[in-house]
């Protein structure tokens, strides 16, 4: 399933605390984003034809609620991700970020730190 950038916000908002009404979402992105109520909404039906999340009744309203997990999500996208560029390996992806961008001493620790646990 592919998500959209816009739909992401949407859907971290989800992820975080639902569920919840689009008033409710629309009241805590659209400003940041420069979105109205009806760009939120817009975002909502696409999620909901997507069958990312779900919608229930709730007297006038409507409650969205995730059905796509995130870990689901981030799973997916990183696994496109190390395919597009890296051809499906991680040690192409963090070879390519250790030299095209500066590594902190924390980042590298860290680093350090999983392969450490990968090896026992």
């Amino acid at each position: 399933m592919r998500i959209t950038a816009a739909e992401s916000i949407v859907m971290d908002v989800l992820w975080h605390r639902s569920p919840r009404a689009a008033e409710e979402i629309a009241a805590e992105v659209a400003d940041a984003q420069g979105w109205g109520d009806a760009t939120v909404k817009t975002l909502l039906n696409r999620l909901l034809k997507k069958k990312a999340i779900a919608a229930d009744r709730d007297g006038r309203r409507y409650l969205y609620r995730p059905l796509l997990s995130r870990g689901n999500y981030v799973s997916a996208e990183s696994r496109t991700l190390l395919d597009r560029f890296f051809d499906g390996r991680v040690s192409s992806m963090v070879s390519f970020f250790s030299e095209s961008e500066k590594l902190s001493l924390k980042e590298i620790a860290e680093l350090k730190r999983l392969i450490a646990e990968l090896d026992k």
